[in-house]
């Protein structure tokens, strides 16, 4: 029975992702209609910003207006020039957007140079207050060690994120439990009211579960909720629906 509980949790913090170089209007549609609300929603989709008027319009379609809207800025790799990122960012918004995942600037970061990473959080930020979430991707895998992570983390805080997502899921490490733990010690540290997002790697409810305890022990049981915690997944999804459906039988 834990584990049916896991997966409905699960299910309603998760960020049913679709970041495909080849999706196309009919994987955004199959994706929109993996949905089984007899099982429970997601709390968002996330997809790239030429689909978020597509997925605004499907969910709208099937009742589902309370899943949240996400998209991608400065993705996958954290390259892109901030007047190009900004102009994403407003599109996406002006398109429905409710969710902004941008890819902090990493490898700035790496060099020493924290000033273009705050920028680019910061910029975004104006952008979004009052009418979108920032969630701001760390790429943790790549930061690798436990004071980058702090610092990524600490540089997106102070910018004004309202999130720190782990990963893009593009690179060879994504989400993992020690950089979970880093990420949410910092923002306990902060006092301020941020977020945190798992994203790639989390492929099964059991995995999953191990994120909740992990998060429930550093940041209390009341602070699991779509609000405060998600999962980026996809795959993630199958073992939900299954795990749900084999609990009722």
């Amino acid at each position: 029975m834990a584990l049916y509980e896991d997966a409905k949790l699960a299910l309603s913090l998760m960020d049913l992702t679709s970041l495909n170089e080849n999706d196309d209007e009919h994987a955004i549609e199959s994706l929109v209609n993996s949905i089984k609300p007899e099982f429970g929603v997601p709390a968002a989709i996330c997809v790239y910003p030429k689909f978020v008027a597509l997925v605004k319009q499907l969910l709208a379609e099937r009742g589902l207006t309370q899943v949240k809207v996400a998209t991608v800025t400065n993705f996958p790799d954290a390259k892109q020039p901030l007047k190009t990122v900004l102009a994403q960012t407003e599109q996406a918004l002006s398109e429905g957007a409710d969710e902004i995942d941008l890819v902090l600037p990493y490898q700035q970061l790496i060099a020493g140079d924290p000033d273009t990473p705050w920028q680019y959080v910061n910029s975004s930020k104006a952008l979004c207050k009052g009418k979108a979430k920032l969630k701001v991707i760390i790429e943790s895998g790549v930061l690798a060690s436990e004071s980058l992570i702090t610092q990524a983390c600490d540089v997106a805080i102070l910018a004004g994120a309202d999130f720190i997502k782990t990963s893009t899921g593009k690179v060879p490490v994504n989400a993992t439990l020690d950089a979970t733990k880093t990420i949410l010690n910092c923002i306990k540290r902060s006092d301020k009211d941020v977020s945190f997002k798992a994203a790639g790697g989390v492929k099964t409810v059991a995995q999953a579960a191990d994120y909740l305890r992990l998060a429930e022990q550093i940041m209390g049981r009341e602070w699991i909720n779509a609000a405060h915690l998600r999962f980026g997944a996809s795959s993630l999804l199958t073992d939900i629906h299954e795990t749900i459906g084999a609990a009722r039988k």
